[in-house]
Parts: structure tokens; sequence; C-alpha cells
């Protein structure tokens, strides 16, 4: 099947998907949108209050911050392919459990990345982070190219945080004006090697992002 047959047919599926509880607090899912031949896929959480209202991803607050800094790099949001990491809103704005995650990733995520092959994956928070990095601190990443499992990742923080803690702004907006040069540079960047877990891995909390 060819890419765009691949990508409405996740679209198609995701609409009626019931695979895991959180069909049960949809609207509308959002299965994503973008060019099937971008060069840059943008992978943030999940739909919020917004995104579930329009079936659409990024058209809240975070989604304007988001073309804010698309358009200081010179890129328009038509021009990359923008989806998340599950594809119904989560109710009460949840953080996404584990098994959701699974479900939703192996589902329809990485059809939808076999299917468009960007050069680079840019993910937004620790979610779509812990896709590729299980075990980094977003902290400690943030903004830096690697290459994982044959694919460019460069880990981002979530626009949404910077609508909440207003220091992580200028982090986030130097952050993506090195893209165009990271993904430049995509050859030369290692391999990541994985950290091991800490002994007592704590659940991460996170304030909600929508």
């Amino acid at each position: 099947m060819k890419a765009e047959g691949v990508l409405k047919q996740v679209a198609d599926e995701v609409s009626s998907c019931e695979k895991c509880v959180l069909y049960h607090s949809r609207k509308l899912a959002v299965p994503g949108e973008g060019p099937v031949n971008a060069e840059i896929m943008f992978i943030g959480e999940g739909p919020g209050f917004h995104e579930n209202e329009q079936g659409r991803p990024f058209v809240g607050a975070a989604g304007k911050f988001l073309e804010e800094l698309l358009a200081r790099i010179g890129l328009k949001r038509e021009q990359v392919f923008i989806t998340n990491v599950v594809k119904c809103r989560p109710p009460s704005n949840r953080d996404p459990h584990p098994e959701e995650v699974e479900t939703c990733t192996s589902t329809y995520l990485e059809r939808q990345i076999q299917a468009i092959n960007p050069k680079v994956i840019v993910t937004l928070g620790r979610y779509s982070m812990g896709l590729y990095l299980p075990n980094a601190k977003i902290s400690s990443v943030h903004g830096q190219a690697m290459q994982v499992r044959g694919r460019l990742i460069v880990p981002m923080y979530h626009p949404a945080a910077a609508l909440h803690q207003q220091s992580l702004k200028p982090e986030i907006e130097s952050d993506f004006a090195r893209l165009p040069q990271l993904i430049s540079k995509a050859t030369d960047v290692p391999e990541y090697v994985e950290q091991a877990a800490p002994e007592e891995k704590q659940e991460p909390k996170q304030l909600s992002l929508f």
C-alpha cells in the first residue's frame, strides 16, 4: 500500500478505535496531519480539549506557540507532520497510561512513521521522548540530536511547558532555532547509548499540558 493509503487507513481506524479505554473520553480522534513526504515529524503527548473538539493536533495555545516556533525557522505547519503518542484525549487531561501508549504506538504511530519515513523525529515532551530514550531526563538531553534505531531523534520540551513555566521558553526557542542545523548534520550524529535505568524508578509526575 502506498504511504497516502496507509495514513488514510490509520486515520479511519483511529476514528472508531476501541483498543483502550481512551475511546470513552473521545469526541473526535486526532490521528495527526501533514504531508506524506514531510521531512520533519513532531510527536506530542495526546489531544487536549481543543484537539478533541476539532480532531486536529496542536490547535490550542501550545499549537499556536508551535506555529510561531516553526515560522522562526522558515516553516509552516503544513510542511511538517504533527501527531501524538495517543490519538484520543485522556479524561481530565490526565497522563496517558503505559498500556495506552503501548497500544496506540504499536497499532498506529509506528505505521505512520514507516509510511512517512521522516528525516528527523522531534519528540515534544517526556512521553514521546520515552519511545526512544526511555531512561533519559528531558532536562539533560533536550535540543540534542541523536541516532536511535536508525532514526535521527531530537527530544524537545513540549511547547505547552513554556506556557506553564516561562523560564523554559528561551530554551525551547533556542532548541527550535538549532533544528535546521541539526538536520543538516544528521549523518554526523552518533548512535545514542542507552543509560541504565535507576534501580528504583519513580513514576514521573507531570502537570497537565493543556
